[in-house]
């Protein structure tokens, strides 16, 4: 019975003795181990045995990138107006050694200085700046984060703003503001566009007053041109009558024709004459028509035989 208790205990002891010294570092971590409350070694990935009762753990650090929730803290632009800013850091730890003993907490350090640094940057720029320079004011504060934090043996990866909150009063003065600015764009593209049209329409008035006048100018040129040809083509025909007429006299029996028709138009005209008035006035030779043919076909004759020019004269 007593060699049962024996190696119960003894058992019980190999066990916390196991416990004491033998250590299993996961990947992508690293342990700080003490030897006596002094700093002895840092531990990497893998099995490891310490010396019971001398060495212990002292700081378990993880080297993946840590994100950090920053909380809404108040900041004051340059031209006074407050507002509600957040963020998230992420940061990654580069020296466990450092990081455990270069700052008692490196999240709640990185947090605070995060927030101050955030304030300083937005006091510099006005609220109408603020939403623009975004990604000026997250560099900023990586900056002088990451200065600070080389003491800690961390590294600032980013700082990314989650959130803008300003006043309601200047939310609805943004908002007023930027239905005027949509406004005044909508009002600007409109006018524009009447602008466009009236020189659209201007211009096709302009095309249509051309085409007109041009239309118009070849009309007249045509009708110009159609007058001259009817102008020709009757003299010609003119021309044509008068020398077959001349012909003919020159025939023989032709004067005597001439005679006999120049007697006939004579007596139609005085009938029609004599039809169409009521009063008249009568030659004193009526009767006589003989001596009028003979005065009509001397005219004719006369015209017919022009007399000689002196360059024809033998």
């Amino acid at each position: 019975m007593e060699m049962l208790i024996g190696v119960g205990v003894l058992v019980a002891f190999v066990v916390v003795l196991l416990i004491k010294t033998a250590v299993v570092v996961p990947q992508r971590s690293e342990y700080v181990v003490e030897r006596l409350g002094k700093y002895r070694t840092t531990l990497e990935a893998g099995f490891h045995i310490l010396i019971p009762f001398l060495d212990r753990v002292a700081y378990k650090r993880t080297l993946k990138e840590e994100p950090i929730d920053i909380p809404a803290q108040t900041c004051i632009t340059a031209d006074n107006v407050t507002m509600e800013v957040d963020g998230v850091l992420y940061l990654q730890v580069m020296n466990s050694r450092q990081s455990a003993y270069g700052i008692e907490n490196y999240h709640f350090a990185a947090s605070q200085l995060a927030q101050t640094s955030l304030r300083s940057a937005i006091g510099k720029i006005s609220l109408d700046n603020t939403f623009e320079a975004r990604e000026n004011l997250n560099q900023q504060v990586v900056d002088a984060l990451d200065e600070a934090a080389q003491n800690w043996g961390i590294k600032v990866l980013r700082y990314e703003i989650k959130d803008i909150q300003p006043p309601r009063s200047v939310l609805e003065a943004m908002e007023k503001q930027m239905r005027a600015e949509r406004e005044k764009r909508a009002e600007i593209a409109r006018s524009e566009g009447q602008k466009q049209a009236l020189i659209n329409q201007a211009a096709g008035e302009r095309a249509e007053a051309i085409a007109l006048s041009e239309g118009e100018k070849m009309k007249r040129i045509n009708e110009a041109e159609g007058r001259a040809q009817e102008i020709l083509k009757v003299a010609e025909a003119t021309a044509e009558g008068i020398r077959r007429v001349g012909e003919a006299l020159s025939e023989p029996g032709g004067h005597e024709a001439a005679n006999l028709d120049v007697a006939k138009k004579y007596l139609d005209q005085f009938g029609k004459l004599a039809k169409e008035n009521n009063t008249m006035i009568l030659p004193g030779n009526l009767t006589d028509v003989s001596s009028m043919v003979a005065t009509a076909m001397a005219t004719l004759k006369q015209t017919g035989n022009p007399q000689p020019t002196a360059g024809d004269q033998p």
